[in-house]
C-alpha cells in the first residue's frame, strides 16, 4: 500500500499509545478495546483535537464492520434513512457494527430525530460514534443515548513533542523557535499545525514565511474592523474571510460572543441575541457565509449607530 503523502494522515494515531493527550479518555477507550464492545459515543471538542482520529482508531482496533459518514457533506434525513439504516439492518459476520457520524452537529434536526429511532431499533448489534465541535447542536434524546466525552486539547508541550517527532521522522531541519510559533498560533488545532509544517517544508527544511500564518489572525482582523467601522467594513470583512478560506463559521460566532464587549459596548444584549439567532439558522442554511455576513450587516448597523451617537 502506498504511504499517504499528507502528513496529517500519515501520522494519524493508529493505537492508544500513539494518541496524544486525554489520558482519562484513553482509559475509557482501553476497556472497550479489551472487551471488543462499546457504548454509543459522542465525542466533542475543538476542531483538530483528535475526535475523528479517536473514532477511527477505535473501529480499527476492534473486530467490527463499520460505516464512516461525514455529516457536513451528508446532513439530511435521507442519509439516515438510506445509508445508516441500510448498513445497520444488514446482517454482519462480525460481533458488532459501528457507524461513525463525523461532524454530527451538521445533521439537520429532522435527521437527528430519525437517527434517534435508528439507534434504538438496532441497539443489539450496532453502535454509533458521533463527533462534533458543538455538543449543544446535538439534540438531548441522542445525547442521552450516548456516553458523552469531551476531548480536551493536549498541552502545548505534548503537541510540540509530537510535532518534533513528525519533523524528525521526515528528516526535516527546523528552528525550534519556528515550532513554537506554529504551536502558539494554531493551538489547539493540531491538524492545522501539521498541515502548516508540511506546507512550509521545502527540500527537507522548514521555513516559515510571513504570509503563511496570516489566516490564523483573521478573527483579530474581523474584530479590528468592527471596532473601527467605516463605509467599507462589510466588504472588508468579506475579503478577510475569503483570504482566510473560512468554511466553518462556528469559531467566528463564538469569538464574536467572547469579545462582544470590545466592539458593542452598551449593546451587548442586543448583539448576543443576534449572534444566537444567526448561529441557530446556520444549521439550516445552504451557504454559511451568506448567513454570517447577514449577521455582520446587522452588527454594523448597531456599531455604526453607536459611533454616531458617540
Amino acid at each position: 500500500m502506498l504511504e499517504n503523502s499528507l502528513w496529517v494522515e500519515r501520522y494519524r494515531s493508529q493505537n492508544l499509545e500513539e494518541y496524544v493527550g486525554n489520558d482519562q479518555i484513553k482509559k475509557v477507550v482501553s476497556k472497550y478495546l479489551q472487551t471488543n464492545d462499546l457504548q454509543n459515543l459522542c465525542l466533542y471538542g475543538n476542531a483538530g483535537t483528535g475526535k475523528t482520529t479517536l473514532a477511527k482508531m477505535i473501529v480499527n482496533n476492534i473486530d467490527c464492520d463499520y460505516l464512516y459518514i461525514n455529516a457536513s457533506d451528508e446532513r439530511g434525513i435521507e442519509t439516515i434513512r438510506e445509508k445508516v439504516t441500510g448498513f445497520a439492518s444488514v446482517m454482519s459476520f462480525k460481533p458488532i457494527k459501528v457507524v461513525i457520524l463525523d461532524e454530527a452537529d451538521y445533521l439537520t434536526i429532522q435527521a437527528q430525530a430519525s437517527l434517534r429511532n435508528v439507534i434504538e431499533t438496532f441497539s443489539q448489534q450496532t453502535r454509533f460514534i458521533l463527533t462534533c465541535n458543538y455538543i449543544e447542536r446535538i439534540i438531548d434524546p441522542i445525547q442521552s443515548r450516548c456516553q458523552v466525552l469531551k476531548i480536551q486539547p493536549p498541552s502545548k508541550k505534548d503537541i510540540a513533542v509530537h510535532l518534533k517527532g513528525i519533523l524528525d521522522k521526515e528528516n526535516v531541519k527546523f528552528d525550534i523557535k519556528d515550532l513554537g510559533i506554529v504551536v502558539n498560533t494554531f493551538y489547539p488545532d493540531l491538524r492545522k499545525m501539521i498541515n502548516t509544517l508540511q506546507s512550509n517544508t521545502t527540500d527537507k527544511v522548514l521555513s516559515l514565511e510571513g504570509t503563511s500564518l496570516l489566516d490564523a489572525n483573521y478573527l483579530k482582523k474581523v474584530l479590528y474592523i468592527l471596532q473601527n467601522p467605516t463605509k467599507t467594513s462589510f466588504n472588508d470583512i468579506r475579503q478577510v474571510l475569503a483570504d482566510s478560506n473560512v468554511e466553518d463559521f462556528g469559531d467566528v460566532f463564538k469569538f464574536l460572543y467572547n469579545h462582544i464587549d470590545k466592539f458593542a459596548t452598551g449593546y451587548e444584549g442586543e448583539v448576543t441575541i443576534l449572534i444566537e439567532e444567526y448561529q441557530y439558522h446556520s444549521n439550516f442554511r445552504v451557504d454559511s457565509e451568506i448567513n454570517f455576513m447577514a449577521l455582520i450587516s446587522q452588527i454594523l448597523k448597531i456599531v455604526n449607530n453607536k459611533v454616531i451617537l458617540g
